[in-house]
């Protein structure tokens, strides 16, 4: 009998803090470009090198890993000196696309995670996703941190129509 109270307390509490566990947040961003795919993602997959279309990164530095492997890790600073520690989580080259994750930062997210693809739209088109799920990092609120990774994206996609 107590082996099935203990069973039935353990389920409850794990039961009610799924309850109250924050639902994560989304960001979906595109842009469409005239050019092709095999261009855009020469542009974009540079795991390396974030800084080559997002105008808010001053430097991008690979301090462990192989750039573009899973596992590699890369720290952004941005223009007003703020920094962003990053880590590889998976990168498909055939596929256009990758994985990262935000280990520890000036943005107000915490658990976020993010892949950047490229897929092509028709002939000599192409168009770049980027997207994310995450939670707001106390003390923001999820419009806060929401608003901010939407102003990230749009600052380096509106960079990839100026480019191309």
């Amino acid at each position: 009998m107590r082996v099935i109270q203990s069973l039935f307390v353990a389920s409850a509490l794990t039961f009610t803090s799924m309850a109250f566990a924050a639902e994560p947040l989304f960001v979906v961003k595109s842009v469409e470009l005239n050019q092709p795919v095999d261009i855009v993602w020469k542009k974009v997959a540079d795991f390396g090198d974030l800084g080559a279309w997002h105008p808010a990164v001053a430097k991008t530095e690979i301090v462990a890993g192989k750039n573009n492997t899973a596992g590699a890790k890369r720290v952004l600073t941005l223009k007003d000196g703020g920094k962003i520690n990053e880590t590889l989580t998976a990168y498909n080259a055939k596929a256009k696309s990758y994985t990262y994750k935000i280990t520890d930062g000036v943005l107000p997210v915490n658990d976020y995670v993010s892949t950047v693809s490229v897929h092509s739209n028709g002939e000599g088109k192409s168009v770049v996703v980027w997207q994310s799920q995450f939670n707001a990092k106390a003390p923001a609120d999820e419009k806060t941190a929401s608003d901010t990774i939407k102003g990230v994206y749009d600052g380096g996609l509106n960079q990839l129509k100026t480019l191309f």
